[in-house]
């Protein structure tokens, strides 16, 4: 079980995290809007 949940865990970082936003033009967009709407978390 434990396995599962960790490779779960890193696919999820790969996809919606901080390095996976700013690599991609449109991920650098999701970035600034959360930093106009002053969001505290910006991704996971």
């Amino acid at each position: 079980m434990e396995k599962l949940v960790k490779l779960k865990k890193i696919k999820r970082k790969r996809k919606h995290g901080f390095l996976a936003r700013s690599k991609s033009h449109n991920g650098r967009k999701v970035l600034k809007r959360r930093r106009d709407n002053k969001r505290s978390k910006l991704s996971l």
